[in-house]
């Protein structure tokens, strides 16, 4: 299996109904993921004191998201991390930290990115509840991940190990940022690429050539730059949950916007909490929604270098200038932060010495 262990929680239950059952039941199962996110999203909503004309535009615009998306949304297991990631922010906004860091552990497991979570919550939990719960919360997600990964390492280490390596090894997508500029760069007839399609445990269309290869490791390069500096500019704020889920929103933006593979479906992790922000951010990422369905029902054209690789190297661009949002938001508010006049109930709850 091309997929994390965590992923078996969603894939196994529906089997309980027969195969001939199983990609109705997977869906409901899907669909049930995102009732839960729209319930806990009106719980955010409400605790970060938005207008009640906001709480129900943005809860609407999650509800649709689906049909901007496409059949994807539900084809795919991406839902379940998703709820898991928005439930750990819940907690950690309730004060149950320990619990939303058990939360991100099967997250990791389930689908790998919920790890460029972790810098911020545990910055997060380290400067309002203390040194101490944070390392207990971090040993937590730990032990939660390893839960899900030892029996399998003991059982099937190699099988394991495939599973990782078959997503961490991928070269350059044509889905990707990188791979979707060369992409339009044949277009233009300034660059001439190929197109490989692997059919390993994980099935990609990659670019080939040394310089697929040299954007490939650049891009991996800047995701981890990117998760550092959404920590760094979060450490040099207050800690509220604003900034909090501006926080997770930079993150995933930033891993998703230099991922060396972008499937349309990955969008789903975005979603969630892109809507507890600003009104503008949710044109861009419905921009990205429908430009993601648009060229799904073309992939073969994408992967022959067609016209609708425009489309794509669009929706990346958005993603990240989402990305770039973020950033520029989350690095404003730490300068206003050092404003020494500060409305009283915005101040952080911090431990005593």
């Amino acid at each position: 299996m091309e997929y994390p262990p965590g992923a078996l929680v969603v894939f196994l239950p529906a089997s309980a109904f027969g195969s001939s059952h199983y990609n109705a039941t997977f869906k409901c199962l899907m669909a049930l993921c995102g009732v839960a996110a729209l319930l806990l999203l009106g719980w955010l909503l409400v605790r970060l004191d938005v207008s009640t004309t906001r709480l129900w535009v943005a809860l609407l615009i999650f509800a649709l998201s689906p049909l901007a998306l496409g059949p994807i949304s539900l084809n795919t297991y991406d839902a379940w991390p998703a709820l898991l990631t928005l439930a750990a922010l819940a907690l950690l906004i309730a004060g149950r930290d320990v619990a939303a860091f058990a939360l991100l552990g099967a997250a990791f497991a389930a689908k790998v990115y919920p790890l460029v979570l972790v810098p911020s919550a545990a910055i997060f939990v380290w400067r309002t509840r203390g040194r101490e719960l944070a390392l207990r919360a971090l040993a937590v997600f730990a032990a939660v991940a390893a839960l899900f990964v030892v029996p399998f390492l003991v059982l099937a280490p190699h099988g394991l190990a495939e599973s990782f390596r078959a997503q961490a090894a991928r070269s350059l997508q044509v889905e990707s940022l990188g791979g979707s500029l060369l992409a339009a760069a044949d277009r233009l007839g300034l660059y001439n690429a190929t197109v490989v399609h692997r059919t390993g445990h994980a099935i990609s269309y990659d670019l080939v050539g040394s310089l697929p290869e040299a954007l490939a490791v650049l891009s991996s390069i800047a995701q981890a730059l990117a998760v550092v500096a959404v920590a760094w500019l979060y450490l040099r704020g207050r800690d509220e949950p604003r900034r909090l889920t501006l926080a997770f929103v930079a993150a995933i933006a930033g891993f998703l916007a230099f991922t060396r593979f972008f499937s349309p479906q990955y969008l789903v992790w975005l979603v969630p909490f892109v809507v507890l922000l600003e009104p503008v951010v949710w044109v861009l990422v419905a921009a990205a929604l429908v430009l993601a369905q648009v060229w799904f029902f073309h992939y073969s054209d994408v992967f022959a270098l067609g016209g609708y690789v425009w489309l794509v190297l669009i929706r990346d661009l958005i993603v990240a200038a989402l990305f770039v949002f973020a950033v520029v938001k989350l690095g404003g508010r730490a300068s206003e932060d050092e404003d020494p006049v500060l409305l009283e109930h915005e101040l952080p709850l911090r431990v005593s010495p």
